[in-house]
């Protein structure tokens, strides 16, 4: 049987193959536009019938249920009565559509235009045609003065806007400007206000030999905005018009004979500084602003502006103009609450170029809000490395912040202060004064995106702590902020959280009691634990396509282990599983398995420290748990050591997503073990 798809580019649908569904009153469209919306995400029912409803009626609820329930059959026909949707799920407080993420026109556009910009040149315009006919109409077309839909129009249009001009620059630039004419034409009548399609017509016309068309074009464009707007067309729509008058050959078509080109270049270099230089500058930072709004949407959009800041850092680079170079570095403020970097080969890249920009900016008060950023950009990118440049580049950033007394400056520092808050174990008290202060600036200076992390920071710290109920609190603060502001990877954090918390309920006991119970011992809690196992591995399907790779690799196998080892349970470690960076620790508990005690011996002495990252604590319990099992003394006193500042704390419990039992109980049993 066909997939499910559904359409938001026009009017909202649902088909299968090609035979639409019926769907039928506005309010079941409209559930099914909110859930699409959403993305995958849950939207509790409470925010639904807010959404649907001005004033909602009596039995709102019920309401709501009833189109669910009609949606469902719409769309799963053959599902068996009572068995589980797998398409419209129920999951908490509210409801949630599983859509693929080829299913929904709005997302395959957004890849298309994605992948259009890491295609060569001639074949991106291709790319972006074929992404553009996915669209039927306006966005979300009926529901075009629904408050909940707003923004996410809004959005859709601004992409569309900007893939239609792109693709008209890309046609222009490859000698195929004739093709860019009749769609930049039809563009114009619906968005007038646009200069750089107006500019794009333009140079179009005049590459195609329509001088007049190009200049009368032009005029027409500052007669629209001096009429309508009573402003000036801006510096490169001027700039464009002068061009065309002095018939400049910089604006001659690209395929020129040799000797025409290499005139060309020469002419080019000598303009470069009093032109297209500036543009260039501003096209630059403006674009790591584009980036930063990318990232936060989670997906190819986090992959994409990871990809994309490389290229943007690299290039503000070559201008030589430190000033540039730290701005465009400085300028990905991202909040981040994991300790592990994405990309390690990426970051080591950020890290050299800034610390190459802060060799040569000025030493001038007037540098010192770029220098902080570039600090606080190193101390982010360093983390979960092992290195007194990190910690010390924090406290500098954060001591420049402070002084300057920039509310916004101030909570990019404290995100460098945080991931380097890891160095040893026992910092979760540290980690929550940070996350308080970011939640407090969050709230006096509207700084969403840190006032989240700072209920994220707040409920990793909490957990650690094993206060579950203040933990409980930011995560629900967090959601709804996520929820109000389109934030979709919080999602993933808060429903990491509710595994671990399920976890800790099910472990009542206070860790391994005694070295013998870690091979073989009865559980008293299976029924728990597996509620807990199955909150895990719904929490981990979360993960896939997140864009998130240095959270996810290895997570799930390690989540697992923590729960068996806090029960006293063999390990069952499968060396096939994608353990990622924590393979070191797990390959000794398989070689101990296969009944391999001298090499799992000889691992377990080979075992690094735990990087400084918020698993150090879990890291530490599984390298204490395989040194009970082989009784060896030196791996035995050198992770009680490790361990001990964290007494009193869950164990792996301040990353916010999994847990390998109270520390005290593996203090005790470390302690036991060394007594005997």
């Amino acid at each position: 049987m066909d997939a499910v798809t559904f359409g938001v580019l026009g009017a909202v649908t649902a088909g299968r193959g090609p035979h639409p569904l019926a769907l039928k009153g506005p309010r079941h469209r409209a559930v099914l536009a909110r859930l699409i919306l959403a993305r995958r995400r849950v939207v509790p029912v409470a925010r639904l019938v807010e959404d649907l409803w001005e004033t909602p009626p009596p039995r709102a609820v019920g309401a709501v249920r009833t189109f669910v329930g009609d949606l469902r059959r719409a769309l799963e026909p053959d599902r068996p009565p009572r068995a589980p949707a797998r398409l419209l799920v129920t999951e908490g407080p509210g409801y949630a559509l599983r859509a693929a993420p080829d299913a929904v026109d709005a997302w395959r556009f957004e890849t298309a235009v994605a992948e259009a910009d890491r295609l060569p040149a001639a074949q991106a315009p291709d790319r972006l045609r074929a992404a553009l006919g996915e669209w039927r109409g306006p966005a979300y077309a009926e529901f075009g003065t629904e408050d909940w839909a707003r923004g996410e129009r809004s959005r859709l249009t601004e992409l569309r806007l900007r893939a239609v001009e792109r693709r008209a620059e890309l046609l222009v630039e490859l000698g195929r400007a004739a093709e860019a004419v009749p769609d930049l034409d039809a563009h114009l009548t619906e968005h007038p206000w646009r200069e750089e399609s107006w500019r794009l017509l333009a140079l179009a016309l005049y590459r195609t030999g329509r001088q007049a068309d190009a200049l009368a074009v032009l005029r027409r464009a500052r007669a629209l905005l001096a009429g309508r707007l009573g402003i000036d067309p801006g510096p490169r729509l001027r700039r464009l018009e002068a061009g065309i008058l002095a018939q400049d050959p910089d604006l001659d078509p690209p395929g020129e004979p040799a000797d025409a080109a290499a005139r060309l270049w020469a002419r080019a270099t000598e303009a470069y500084d009093r032109t297209v230089a500036a543009g260039a500058r501003a096209r630059l930072e403006s674009t790591v602003g584009l980036l930063r709004s990318l990232a936060v949407t989670g997906g190819g959009g986090l992959e994409a502006a990871r990809e994309h800041r490389t290229a943007a850092v690299e290039a503000a680079e070559e201008t030589g103009d430190a000033d540039l170079a730290a701005r465009v570095i400085g300028a990905y403020d991202v909040p981040a609450n994991w300790t592990r970097s994405d990309d390690p080969e990426l970051a080591r890249r950020i890290v050299e170029a800034a610390e190459r920009t802060l060799v040569v900016l000025p030493e001038a008060p007037s540098a010192d809000a770029a220098r902080c950023r570039l600090l606080a950009t190193v101390a982010l990118e360093s983390r979960g490395v092992r290195s007194p440049r990190g910690p010390r580049a924090a406290a500098e950033a954060e001591d420049i912040a402070r002084r300057l007394d920039d509310p916004a400056l101030l909570a990019f520092a404290l995100n460098g202060v945080f991931m380097q808050s890891c160095t040893r174990a026992g910092l979760a008290p540290r980690r929550d004064a940070i996350g308080a202060e970011l939640v407090a600036l969050g709230l006096r200076h509207g700084l969403v995106n840190h006032e989240v992390l700072g209920h994220l920071i707040r409920l990793q710290a909490r957990a650690a702590l094993a206060d579950l109920t203040a933990a409980d609190e930011h995560a629900r603060a967090a959601d709804r902020l996520a929820e109000r502001h389109e934030r979709p990877l919080v999602a993933v954090f808060t429903a990491w959280y509710r595994a671990l918390r399920e976890a800790v309920c099910a472990d009542s006991s206070p860790g391994p009691s005694d070295p013998s119970d870690l091979p073989d011992s009865p559980d008293s809690s299976s029924g728990s634990r597996d509620g807990a196992e199955a909150a895990y591995r719904s929490a981990a399907a979360l993960l896939d396509g997140a864009g998130m790779p240095g959270l996810e690799r290895g997570l799930l196998p390690l989540a697992l282990l923590g729960l068996r080892l806090s029960r006293g349970r063999p390990a069952q470690v499968d060396p096939r599983a994608d353990w990622g960076p924590y393979r070191p620790w797990a390959e000794p508990f398989a070689l101990l398995a296969e009944g391999r005690d001298t090499e799992a011996r000889g691992a377990l002495r080979a075992l690094p420290e735990p990087p400084p990252d918020l698993l150090y604590e879990a890291l530490c319990c599984a390298e204490a748990a395989l040194a009970l099992a082989l009784g060896d003394r030196p791996a035995l006193r050198r992770t009680y050591d490790r361990l001990l500042p964290a007494a009193g704390e869950l164990a792996g419990a301040g990353s916010g997503l999994l847990t390998f039992g109270p520390v005290d109980g593996w203090l005790a049993a470390i302690r036991r073990a060394l007594e005997q």
